[in-house]
């Protein structure tokens, strides 16, 4: 099966997912979140996303369960066919649980059948979480995956919450899943200790082989490389490169604590450099999600003549609210180092998303 990246950083590859990787990952997930046997999963990712393609249909196969489809994400007609098919579970990016919450007809009644709600393909602001909590009584459950891990490969576990790091205020995006390693390494290769961030590096059954048909990703794609030029007039793929315990790089910047529970920071292409400083876009999102006028928010670096780069917000403002740049200026400006807080915030109604429902920074960097 070839599943293609979302393309939220240039052009989307067609990551090579083999009915190992694909049965493995669907079989571990369900295992991992407890869904029980003959459970109604309601598919709030698209089928042709790894999410989707994994996390939903793939499960539901697994525990021989229902799986209930909307031909696309309406929030109006999703939280209907709530009412309607009684879930138990569902995943979706955290955008799609703010545009509910944001909806006129949203009401606790709607996710009264559930048991087990799960976020992944976005970043999980925790005042998301609470928020949602405060308004359905249900816990969102944060994962992590790539195409290239075919979904999933750090959840958190059906029973459990996650931890928040007490420094940087950033939620755990769980424990790596049945039968996978992962690892925070070092710029030269190195594994580092609890509590250091580095990128992060996973092995497991879930891995990919590579991209289909794209020798240019030699240096783009995670820690994937050309394998061999392939012969004449068939198609290349590539391969993940035989890297020590054949790792892959993710492309994320993260740490463990001394649990074993994982964090991600942010992308590692997404650091802003302002004055020398490393500015990490999520780190400034989690607190303007804390304020009551935002409702989405992304934050990227612009061209800085005296900076290098300065930190930008861009916030669509939640139902209701007057969303003041300046006083979304004064709120970060009390809350982060003098360095983070952005200098201009820019109000949009709606930040611009791919299909799959991740927040397109590059979109918004082109917009100066």
């Amino acid at each position: 099966m070839i599943s293609y990246t979302s393309g939220t950083s240039g052009t989307p590859k067609g990551a090579t997912n083999t009915h190992g990787n694909v049965g493995t990952n669907a079989a571990g997930l369900g295992s991992f979140s407890g869904l029980p046997a003959g459970s109604t999963l309601f598919g709030l990712a698209p089928l042709f996303h790894i999410t989707g393609m994994v996390c939903e249909l793939g499960s539901a196969i697994d525990i021989e369960g229902t799986l209930a489809l909307a031909y696309r994400f309406e929030p109006g007609v999703v939280l209907d066919a709530f009412l309607e098919h009684q879930p138990s579970y569902t995943v979706g990016p955290s955008t799609a649980y703010m545009a509910l919450m944001a909806h006129p007809s949203f009401s606790r009644e709607h996710f009264d059948s559930f048991a087990l709600l799960y976020s992944g393909g976005a970043a999980l602001p925790p005042a998301v979480v609470e928020a949602f909590r405060a308004k359905t009584g249900h816990y969102i459950h944060n994962g992590y995956g790539l195409t290239e891990t075919t979904a999933g490969c750090v959840v958190v576990p059906g029973t459990l919450e996650a931890p928040i790091d007490p420094e940087s205020g950033t939620i755990s995006i769980g424990l790596p899943v049945p039968d996978t390693i992962v690892r925070i390494l070092g710029e030269n290769g190195e594994e580092l200790p609890p509590g250091q961030a580095g990128e992060i590096a996973v092995e497991g059954p879930m891995v990919v082989s590579g991209y289909w048909n794209r020798p240019d990703a030699t240096a783009i794609g995670p820690g994937v490389r050309v394998a061999e030029p392939p012969a004449r007039g068939e198609a290349p793929v590539v391969s993940v490169e035989a890297l020590p315990g054949g790792r892959l790089l993710t492309g994320d910047i993260g740490f463990m604590d001394e649990r074993g529970w994982v964090y991600v920071v942010d992308r590692k292409k997404d650091m802003i450099n302002a004055s020398g400083f490393k500015v990490w876009p999520r780190e400034v999102e989690d607190v303007l999600y804390t304020h009551p006028a935002v409702r989405e928010a992304a934050v990227v670096g612009i061209a800085d003549a005296y900076r290098g780069e300065t930190v930008k917000a861009y916030v669509s403002p939640a139902p209701g609210t007057n969303a003041d740049p300046a006083e979304l200026v004064a709120w970060c400006k009390e809350r982060l180092a003098a360095y983070k807080y952005p200098r201009t915030v820019e109000v949009l109604d709606e930040l611009p998303k791919t299909t799959s429902g991740k927040i397109l920074r590059r979109e918004l960097r082109a917009r100066g």
